[in-house]
């Protein structure tokens, strides 16, 4: 009986006769850039429906059409990496509508799934449009679209709205909670470096009196070009109620992302405020960066996210990633932590214990591609010449 009722199920789904991506394009953003313009769209539930036969969204799948007209006079190739570095591809996509006896219904999804995915490349003055198959975004999705050509890389980044959900206005455009007056426009690197010296070495509590998780991170340059060079390493937004507890200027964190680890365990997490701070015209955000105690082998459902105490390494490990992101143009580092060695750790306002050399990366960066060798290092507070981890033991003042 169980048999009769899979076969039975294969044989109802049916390839949509005709596909109409008009309500995409009545939504799509758009940007132009090289003689080149890209547009993209959200499916949602409706359009995955109207598409697909089945709402892909159920299986974690999140549809995203992308056309392109290359008015260049080079073919491209649109990476998919670039997008989502865990893209599903479309045979991946077709599998969660396979059925255990499908056979040749199985088959047909697959061939339907591969007809509709963006094909590549795209020759001079033609256009191409199709569907890539991305991890689900909530409110808003930045979306990273890089073409790749013969000694040649045209990147966008698109912000666009993610229908069926709550749209957050936080991540399109970070609402400046500062008056202009209370605006300080660095127009020089030194200016720069002391105003961020000055900055609070930590967040505090919801009264402002207890100390949280220290800010030992500063990221300078356009809102697209930060979360392209997240995205580009799997970074995605991810903010959890714990996260709501550290304040900073009386403000919950304006954007949190979750570097993607094994089976959804917490990873690498990044908690960012703007701050009444900007370099020549350009944002100025100052960050937590931490990871979980156990890293990726944290149960997913952990109840209690522990940060680790050795806040120095989920730095480090985070410049190291925006390093090969193709984003980071100039890193530097400044005081404004405070030393505090593992002997003598410092406590968080949840119990917690830490220890750091007490210097905050600064990271500069830039629209992409900017090579790693080319990466800018900037001769503030010494770094490069400094062990990575403190000894046990260490005083930790070998920075102050």
């Amino acid at each position: 009986m169980l048999g009769l009722l899979l076969l039975a199920g294969c044989t109802t789904w049916q390839a949509p006769s005709r596909i109409d991506v008009g309500p995409l394009r009545e939504r799509e953003v758009r940007a132009t850039s090289q003689r080149v313009q890209v547009g993209a769209t959200v499916l949602d539930s409706a359009d995955s429906t109207r598409m697909y036969g089945t709402d892909l969204n159920t299986a974690g799948i999140q549809p995203l059409w992308v056309e392109v007209q290359n008015g260049s006079p080079k073919a491209l190739w649109l990476l998919r990496s670039g997008t989502d570095p865990a893209y599903f591809s479309p045979h991946e996509a077709a599998w969660s509508m396979h059925t255990l006896f499908g056979g040749a219904a199985n088959t047909r999804i697959d061939e339907y799934f591969s007809e509709l995915a963006f094909p590549n490349p795209i020759p001079p003055g033609e256009t191409r449009a199709g569907i890539l198959f991305t991890n689900p975004a909530s409110g808003i999705k930045l979306v990273n679209i890089d073409l790749f050509g013969s000694q040649t890389l045209i990147p966008f980044s698109l912000f666009l709205h993610v229908p069926d959900g709550t749209v957050d206005p936080h991540l399109a455009q970070i609402t400046f909670p500062f008056p202009e007056t209370e605006i300080t426009d660095c127009q020089d690197l030194a200016s720069l470096r002391a105003a961020l010296e000055r900055l609070p070495c930590c967040a505090t509590d919801a009264g402002g009196t207890v100390q949280a998780d220290p800010l030992n991170a500063i990221g300078v340059g356009q809102l697209t070009d930060i979360g392209a060079a997240l995205i580009r390493r799997n970074y995605r937004r991810d903010a959890q109620p714990s996260d709501g507890a550290q304040r900073v200027f009386g403000r919950q964190p304006d954007f949190v992302m979750r570097k993607q680890a094994q089976a959804n365990a917490p990873a690498t997490w990044i908690r960012g405020w703007l701050m009444p701070i900007r370099f020549q015209s350009q944002q100025v955000y100052v960050a937590q960066v931490g990871r979980p105690v156990g890293g990726r082998f944290t149960p997913h459902d952990a109840a209690r996210i522990t940060l680790h105490g050795n806040i120095d390494e989920a730095r480090n490990l985070l410049i190291q990633d925006l390093m090969y992101s193709s984003g980071l143009a100039k890193l530097a580092f400044v005081s404004g932590v405070g030393a505090a060695s593992p002997t003598h750790p410092r406590t968080t306002l949840d119990g917690v214990t830490y220890y750091t050399d007490g210097l905050r990366a600064v990271m500069f960066f830039t629209t992409r591609p900017h090579s790693l060798s080319d990466v800018d290092m900037l001769d503030w507070a010494p770094y490069l010449d400094e062990p990575d981890t403190p000894a046990p033991g260490a005083s930790g003042d070998a920075h102050q």
